[in-house]
């Protein structure tokens, strides 16, 4: 194939002959490199920071606040029966909560169904426009359909509609026109109607989607709540995150196990209990009476007081040097109860011990930071 000649700084000599811009330079003194940047398009005015923008940055801040605050207020004292009927919907269905809708009515939906999902209602996000080609099958009978559009004439939502009310699905319609195409055919009409959108020119997306986002949130608490879901069932859905870890993990997930806890018996010696506080490497020990029971504790700080009281260390017996009733846990506990009893005594380890007493591990507040606990 050749190429046909042509003027400009990127063709060389002779036709068809494609060269760099430095090639070109060097060898056609007349030409100079090409400039890939857009020739009408001159660079941004660099932001001013002046009393006057600033104040008109914090004005347009503040106004788009107070429109979607009124929005929420306005739409709080239209809430109806018809709200209580679209989460008795919800509760009775057997299936999922099919969410959908488009553009940013899509991002919000994709929000309300991940926020059902982990508030022990299950949900997933139905992408409309992906529904007529096939998606419609993540659809059953028993679901319902959580269908959100700010006019309601959707054309993707609207392709699918009458197949939705064929099937029998249950269907809720969040949307700021209730005349619309979808609010004719909801089963269940949810108003997230505004007076008027945050952006100046009334155009782009803004009250209308922190409705239907609150709307949403509405409708999750509210199932939460009679469903009786509890901080700890939120915790199972989550247990990567920070409230996962604290309500899901154990002491005997984290605890030292019996073999690498310190103790002593009562009549062991004060080089003896060094000795065990060096080899295990908790800064304590645990003094055990003959069936293994602590009795007492004994830290490396109690050692250090004994020095600058001149104590004599070598008549001394753990009994004697020893803290009696030593902080214990179970190993059933939570690591998170085990934190806030350190943190409360102002203790830095806590001792382990079976239903029967005795002492089968020991916590430290190192450990429960290398879990992530605190």
């Amino acid at each position: 194939m050749t190429v046909p000649a042509a003027r400009g700084p990127l063709y060389g000599p002779g036709p068809g002959a494609l060269v760099d811009n430095e090639r070109m330079a060097s060898t056609h003194p007349i030409a100079a490199p090409v400039s890939h940047a857009a020739p009408d398009c001159a660079p941004a005015p660099a932001p001013t920071n002046t009393p006057a923008s600033v104040q008109r940055l914090l004005q347009l801040a503040r106004e788009t606040l107070a429109i979607e605050a009124q929005a929420l207020h306005d739409m709080a004292e239209r809430l109806d029966a018809r709200f209580a009927e679209a989460v008795q919907h919800m509760l009775a269905c057997r299936g999922r909560v099919v969410v959908s809708g488009m553009g940013k009515s899509g991002h919000v939906g994709r929000k309300i169904a991940a926020t059902l999902a982990s508030t022990g209602t299950p949900a997933l996000f139905m992408h409309p426009g992906e529904a007529s080609h096939g998606d419609l099958g993540m659809i059953t009978r028993a679901d319902v359909l959580l269908a959100i559009s700010n006019s309601g004439e959707s054309e993707e939502l609207s392709a699918i509609l009458p197949l939705i009310k064929r099937m029998g699905v249950p269907l809720l319609a969040m949307t700021g026109r209730p005349d619309s195409n979808l609010g004719r055919h909801a089963d269940v009409l949810l108003d997230t109607s505004v007076a008027k959108e945050a952006c100046p020119h009334n155009l782009a997306p803004t009250a209308s989607t922190t409705a239907q986002l609150a709307m949403g949130d509405a409708l999750a608490v509210a199932l939460l709540d009679a469903r009786g879901f509890k901080a700890e069932d939120f915790a199972r859905s989550h247990p990567g995150g920070a409230l996962g870890r604290k309500l899901l993990t154990l002491v005997a997930d984290v605890m030292r196990p019996a073999d690498l806890a310190p103790r002593v018996g009562l009549q062991a010696s004060l080089p003896e209990l060094m000795r065990e506080i060096s080899a295990k490497g908790l800064g304590a020990t645990a003094v055990v009476d003959a069936q293994g029971v602590p009795v007492g504790i004994f830290t490396d700080g109690d050692l250090r007081r004994l020095i600058e009281r001149g104590a004599d260390l070598q008549s001394l017996t753990a009994a004697q040097v020893m803290h009696p009733h030593p902080h214990t846990v179970r190993p059933q506990a939570l690591a998170v109860e085990a934190a806030e009893r350190m943190e409360a005594h102002r203790i830095t380890s806590v001792l382990v011990v079976d239903a029967a007493g005795r002492l089968c591990g020991a916590l430290n507040s190192h450990d429960l930071m290398r879990a992530k606990v605190i």
